[in-house]
């Protein structure tokens, strides 16, 4: 399973995402489920430092993906329709294709420590 997990920092703004794992829809390269969410949080990776210029902090392996950005960045504009709009594409394909891809919402505090989103039916 594909679980995507988006951050929100204390103030309830969109503070960083990691997705681990894969969908499993189908075998390795004809797996549409994971290509689209692949396709998705890399153009989200790719227009935060290119078109909202934020410093995203990224890690990513096979079957990784995180990425963060600093505090000052959070309130951009850009930064928010970009990666709020990731969001919705990843909840969409969730919503499709429950047995294979999650959608998780958590809260970062300051020190680190994840708390579970108030009011989040997909955590």
């Amino acid at each position: 399973m594909l679980e995507v997990t988006f951050y929100r920092d204390a103030s309830r703004r969109l503070a960083g995402l990691a997705a681990r794992g894969h969908a499993e829809f189908a075998e390795h390269g004809a797996d549409i489920v994971c290509a689209a969410a692949a396709a998705i949080l890399q153009a989200a990776r790719l227009g935060l430092t290119e078109c909202a210029h934020a410093e995203a902090e990224a890690r990513q392996a096979p079957g990784i993906l995180e990425l963060r950005w600093r505090e000052k960045d959070r309130d951009d504009a850009a930064l928010r329709a970009i990666v709020g709009t990731a969001e919705l594409a990843i909840a969409q394909i969730a919503r499709q294709y429950p047995g294979h891809v999650r959608v998780r919402r958590r809260t970062r505090t300051e020190s680190g420590t994840r708390r579970r989103a108030a009011g989040n039916k997909n955590s």
